[in-house]
């Protein structure tokens, strides 16, 4: 992959395309910057394999609490990112948190 970020996004945004298309969720606008921020940040403090566990957990969240009707997806997927995003700060090594805060329950 180019290390051009222009060119960078682009690839993402067509792969995105392609998956949302595949995967017949057409309504998805996918945040890129935020999600790759993610994964390298768990990746730092946690582990290689930590990135993609990460946003992975992130969107299934997200997924859930959508199709629960408790979210919006944007809504959804932001909250999911800033719990795993402060988890991801201090790594394994940090106190563990009460779980996923749904303000809408």
């Amino acid at each position: 992959m180019s290390t051009n970020p222009d060119t960078e996004e682009r690839t993402l945004s067509e792969w995105s395309r392609r998956l949302t298309q595949a995967l017949q969720i057409l309504d998805l606008e996918v945040d890129h910057k935020t999600l790759v921020e993610l994964a390298d940040k768990s990746s730092r403090t946690v582990g290689n394999n930590a990135g993609p566990i990460s946003t992975f957990l992130v969107g299934y969240a997200a997924g859930l609490s959508k199709t629960s009707g408790r979210k919006a997806a944007d809504e959804a997927v932001q909250t999911a990112v800033e719990t795993v995003s402060t988890l991801a700060e201090t790594g394994l090594e940090g106190p563990d948190q009460p779980g996923w805060k749904n303000s809408a329950q």
